[in-house]
């Protein structure tokens, strides 16, 4: 990692302070199963303003196996990527010369898309003479609520997806600290292994919510995992496995009982969340201080009843919520950049020897003047395992089909 100030820039807020212009930086995101592309504008006040945004979504591709092949992601990107640039430097009117950066998703993930997008990267700001940054992917997701709401440090971030569950104090660039995560499964894996098992098809995340919706929850009585622990982990598997039971038990299903083990599977986990962020929050500010805001991102994030379950915690908090748009909370090149975009104020760029990453926690992510990993991680596990079909290591977005 190489240090050299945008033009205007200080190194200890990253602000403009002379007359420099907006900062336009490229985003590649191919972590997972979403082939993204985006450029972002940061202004001289430090506000971002998306310019292009274009994802390329693999559901199809993957549908018929429950879950992301890695090979099938990989070649996919290799296919996809090229275009997918050019749209989004056509969107925004932009040359590549016009560009200060090139940011790309350098892990966690898939190391197949990985290295897809980092090469393509590489190979960009070699051409162009411009600067690499590689970007930590879950850095992204906790950095999007300052592009979409301006959001001030501190804040404690909930992320939540079909690869991560974590609670995070969120200090500053490339300064974090896990206050809580999975000891086992993602909330979102957990939602679409759900899905696949009542046989409501892939991603199952989505599906699982609108059956909810209709059912009755009272009628099964699900656990509520880690409920009243005095730290803010979770751990999903249990819950999984009583849902199983409870399945085969009153098997054949029909519709009814679909739409009711939805719904007692959906406020089981509501409840888990809300007792698990409200530790999350008390943990904070024993450490921090008060957050300016609770910040949710990730898939997971879209679920209007999760929204509803933070928005009462926060109150409880005398905090706000702030939960970037849907489109933003799932994967894509636009987070990708503006975290480039954060880091590059600072100076904070690489070099054309940046790894990809399987796995990368957050606590690995370096800010400036952190001669050490930045966070240090408070809690059991290391990373969640990830919405890939079939087993993988935790702290990986990805795994091989089960036969």
């Amino acid at each position: 990692m190489s240090l050299a100030l945008h033009p205007g820039y200080t190194a200890a807020e990253g602000v403009l302070t002379g007359d420099a212009t907006p900062m336009l930086v490229l985003g590649i995101e191919t972590t997972c199963d979403e082939t993204a592309a985006a450029v972002v504008e940061r202004a001289a006040t430090g506000a971002g303003r998306i310019l292009s945004d274009v994802v390329l979504s693999q559901i199809n591709e993957h549908a018929a196996f429950g879950g992301v092949v890695p090979e099938i992601a990989a070649r996919a990107h290799v296919e996809a990527l090229d275009t997918i640039i050019d749209k989004a430097m056509g969107k925004a009117q932009l040359g590549f010369a016009a560009l200060d950066g090139i940011a790309v998703a350098a892990g966690p993930g898939l190391i197949g898309g990985v290295l897809v997008g980092l090469t393509t990267a590489k190979a960009i700001a070699l051409v162009t003479e411009k600067p690499l940054i590689a970007v930590n992917h879950l850095e992204a997701h906790a950095l999007t609520a300052r592009l979409t709401h301006a959001t001030t440090f501190p804040y404690c971030l909930f992320l939540a997806s079909g690869g991560h569950t974590q609670i995070i104090a969120v200090l500053g660039v490339g300064n974090y600290v896990r206050l809580g995560t999975t000891l086992d499964d993602a909330i979102g894996e957990a939602f679409d292994k759900t899905g696949k098992l009542l046989g409501l098809g892939y991603p199952g995340g989505p599906e699982v919510e609108k059956q909810a919706t209709a059912g009755n929850a009272a009628r099964f009585a699900l656990p509520r995992p880690m409920l009243g622990r005095a730290h803010a982990d979770f751990s999903l598997s249990g819950l999984k496995t009583a849902l199983r039971l409870e399945a085969e038990r009153i098997a054949p299903l029909g519709e009814e009982d679909v739409r009711d083990l939805c719904a007692a599977f959906q406020q089981s986990i509501v409840e888990v969340i809300a007792d698990r962020v409200r530790m999350g929050l008390k943990a904070f500010q024993e450490r921090h201080g008060r957050p300016t805001a609770l910040v949710a991102a990730g898939g997971v994030a879209a679920n209007d009843a999760v929204r509803q379950a933070l928005q009462r915690v926060a109150v409880e908090a005398s905090t706000a919520l702030v939960v970037p748009p849907p489109q933003l909370c799932t994967d894509n090149g636009a987070m990708i950049a503006w975290a480039g975009a954060e880091r590059l104020a600072l100076g904070l760029t690489d070099t054309l020897e940046a790894a990809a990453h399987a796995r990368w926690p957050l606590s690995e992510v370096r800010g400036v003047g952190t001669a050490e990993p930045a966070g240090k991680a408070v809690s059991a596990a290391d990373q969640p395992a990830s919405k890939a079909a079939g087993p993988q290591a935790a702290g990986t977005k990805g795994g091989s089909v089960r036969p």
